[in-house]
């Protein structure tokens, strides 16, 4: 799960993922083409993203197209689930007192 946090802790591994999850496979000319950067640093980013098992690198003749795994996140959203509870627990409790129940 450290992996997982780390990289997408940083905006724009959180933007890749997201194009490559609403776009499909993707070389990383195409993930860089609207981005403010190389594609030596896109290439960066998505090492970091490979590492944390989030991305997936398939060679298609020269070509290497990245795909989104999402299956590391279940981790991210196990631990963070009971906190969720809580404060929906703790917010329920606040709009009961609010109303005067």
């Amino acid at each position: 799960m450290d992996l997982t946090l780390h990289a997408i802790s940083d905006a724009t591994r959180r933007d890749l993922l997201t194009r490559l999850r609403e776009s499909g496979p993707l070389s990383v000319s195409e993930l860089a083409g609207p981005l403010p950067m190389t594609r030596q640093a896109v290439t960066k980013h998505l090492d970091v993203l490979e590492q944390a098992g989030l991305v997936d690198r398939q060679h298609r003749g020269r070509e290497r197209l990245h795909t989104a795994r999402p299956e590391p996140l279940r981790a991210v959203v196990d631990w963070l689930t009971p906190w969720e509870e809580e404060w929906d627990d703790r917010l329920a409790k606040l709009k009961r007192h609010l109303e005067g129940e």
